[in-house]
């Protein structure tokens, strides 16, 4: 392992010397020591989905006889649930609705960015998942200002009770007329009503302001874990309050093992008992769920449930089978909850957390996302709620004990639906036992018929383009909806965060590259039944729906976007789907133009993270603004 130093960029140890702490400095030199593992079980992850799409070979289940990589720990008994896990703390006991969203605003003052912790705070939410990862956007210092904010929230800082209560007075103004009433009668006391849960940023990803000494990128993971822990766990403990994680991007229960030593060595560094943080994990992966059980055994201690999270498990399905001709998905519209493998993957997710462990302890299950956003005209609004909660009552039924809302509004929309049931949770439903057979495999990867339309596909180019200019402002979660509904207020702007962005480029890439089958006529652009996507209709509809975005109002595409971010977007979308390389991963390209607005700078990085990719099979995934 290496010993060299960490540097932290520009001035950062300075202006920022209330998030880097002498204890948090230490922490990390600490754990400094697994950034060579992360690299290395990366480089694993790369090369196993290149040797799959050499081979053809899809993704299995492991050999129960061996012991799952990295560990002592037999895949037998990981499935049988041989192993210590956790029991549920209090806290996390009833988790109805969590909320989830980013602590910090772009290019915002203190008062003005710490007001989602604010509204997060007071929502009503069981638990509020404050993403350091997809919703969270990374220029300038942002992922900084959301460790900061968190703090100031999490040890009751003058500023932050000084902006939470005049936000409290705000979301009463709205909740007055939306449900008439008011949902906030003592702000101070709502304040302790939430769970704080905290998203690290997932294996893949390097951090921006930190590297060694040595030149090498460092873990955004081991980062996040760090900060987040070592400058809060005191004062939520204090508060009676657990250590709660949300775990991204596994793969693998090799990888979950790494995450377990790492809080492991984190715990030890800072003298808690093991166990003291705890985690779920977001099945986002099309492989983790060939894996769930053998997840729960290494994460032991620590783990606590599973998130059933739909946009990132669709990309992550899309990319598995990107060599596979025959795998070619629809119009994202399609694919619910209630598709094909989608409902097979949510199938084993309640399973897995249904299996006791060898002391009898049961895992949570916390359903996928409500993106809704409850603004527009009266009728919009009536259908898209009616839509979110026939979504929730489904959940419900089929046995989660709760599920995430992207925005403050709908906390108390959906929220009844589980109040009306009363148990804080359900575990320990019976289901029937995980099997492991060639027909579960394949379930995992079913298709079903559905439409593949020109609508469909300028859907998914508007959105896909205004999400990578969101991104490159900073917003990587951001209200968006395709270009031809500006204005129609009876369709909802819905919030959109990195996943969703790169789903929808996967598939456009799939529609290309796999000459996929046109299943409607349109007249509009000439293209009828069978007809097959291509490279020419691509450029047809992606110059046309960036046009669109060009013409938009401020509303919808900042002006001062149209001439910075927007055309290095454009680039991006047209490269990530056009290039016969898949990229593995959209945001790298977002990543490596951050606080770039120079598209001949732009086209040089995409083109070099191209090369790269093709000729040494290896990601950019430093910041390249940052040398030591």
């Amino acid at each position: 392992m290496s010993n060299a130093e960490i540097s932290i960029r520009d001035n950062l140890k300075e202006t920022y010397e209330d998030v880097y702490t002498k204890e948090v400095l230490d922490a990390l030199k600490a754990l400094a020591p697994f950034n060579q593992e992360v690299k290395k079980l990366m480089d694993i992850r790369l090369r196993r989905r290149n040797e799959r799409a050499l081979k053809g070979k899809r993704i299995d289940f492991l050999n129960p006889d061996t012991n799952i990589p990295g560990t002592n720990i037999k895949v037998k008994d990981a499935r049988e649930g041989n192993f210590e896990g956790a029991a549920i703390p209090k806290d996390l006991e009833r988790q109805w609705i969590q909320g989830t969203g980013p602590g910090a605003k772009p290019n915002a003052t203190l008062e003005s960015s710490i007001r989602n912790v604010a509204y997060a705070l007071l929502s009503g939410a069981d638990g509020w998942m404050f993403d350091g990862e997809d919703a969270l956007g990374q220029v300038s210092t942002m992922s900084l200002d959301n460790q900061r904010n968190l703090k100031l929230a999490i040890h009751d800082s003058p500023v932050f009770l000084e902006v939470a209560e005049k936000v409290a007075s705000q979301m009463n103004s709205w909740s007055e007329g939306f449900f008439n009433e008011e949902k906030i009668s003592n702000w101070r006391e709502q304040l302790k009503f939430t769970t704080k849960i905290f998203r690290a940023r997932g294996l893949h990803l390097d951090d921006r302001h930190l590297r060694l000494s040595n030149g090498s990128s460092f873990s955004a993971s081991i980062a996040d874990l760090t900060l987040y822990v070592a400058n809060n766990y005191r004062a939520l403990m204090g508060a009676g309050s657990s250590v709660v994680l949300y775990l991204p991007k596994i793969q693998t229960a090799e990888e979950a093992g790494l995450w377990n030593k790492m809080i492991s060595a984190l715990e030890a560094h800072l003298g808690l008992p093991v166990g003291t943080v705890k985690v779920y994990v977001l099945v986002e992966q099309l492989e983790a769920t060939f894996q769930l059980m053998e997840i729960r055994a290494v994460l032991g201690k620590h783990f606590i449930g599973y998130n059933t999270g739909r946009w990132d498990y669709i990309n992550s399905v899309s990319d598995a089978l990107f060599w596979d001709k025959d795998f070619i998905n629809p119009n994202i519209e399609s694919i619910g909850m209630t598709y094909g493998y989608m409902r097979n993957y949510e199938d084993r997710v309640r399973r897995a957390v249904n299996t006791p462990d060898a002391f009898g302890n049961f895992a949570l299950w916390q359903g996928g996302m409500e993106p809704n956003i409850p603004v527009g005209s009266k009728e919009g609004v009536r259908s898209s709620m009616e839509k979110a909660l026939a979504g929730a009552e489904r959940e419900q039924r089929e046995g989660a004990s709760g599920k995430w809302v992207a925005h403050w509004k709908m906390v108390h929309i959906v929220r009844p639906v589980w109040q009306k049931k009363g148990t804080p949770n359900q575990m320990g439903r019976q289901f029937e036992a995980l099997s492991y057979d060639a027909e579960d495999a394949a379930g995992l990867m079913l298709l079903e018929e559905a439409p593949r339309t020109v609508r469909g596909a300028r859907n998914l180019l508007s959105v896909g383009l205004q999400y990578g200019n969101a991104f490159g402002q900073g917003m990587q979660a951001a209200a968006l909806k395709p270009a031809d509904f500006f204005g129609n207020d009876d369709v909802l702007y819905l919030m959109e965060d990195m996943a969703t962005g790169e789903i929808r480029l996967s598939i456009l890439w799939e529609w290309l590259h796999k000459e996929a089958v046109i299943t409607e006529d349109d007249p509009e652009s000439g293209v009828q039944k069978g007809d097959v996507f291509t490279l020419k209709l691509f450029h047809k509809l992606l110059e046309e729906e960036y046009n669109k975005l060009l013409e938009a109002n401020d509303k919808d595409v900042y002006e001062s976007s149209k001439t910075s971010t927007l055309p290095i977007a454009k680039r991006i979308v047209e490269v990530y789907v056009t290039e016969t390389t898949k990229i593995p991963w959209f945001i790298d390209l977002l990543n490596i133009n951050l606080n770039n607005f120079d598209l001949k700078e732009a086209e040089k990085r995409i083109s070099q993270y191209v090369k790269r990719l093709k000729e040494k099979g290896q990601r950019i995934t430093e910041n390249m603004d940052f040398t030591v």
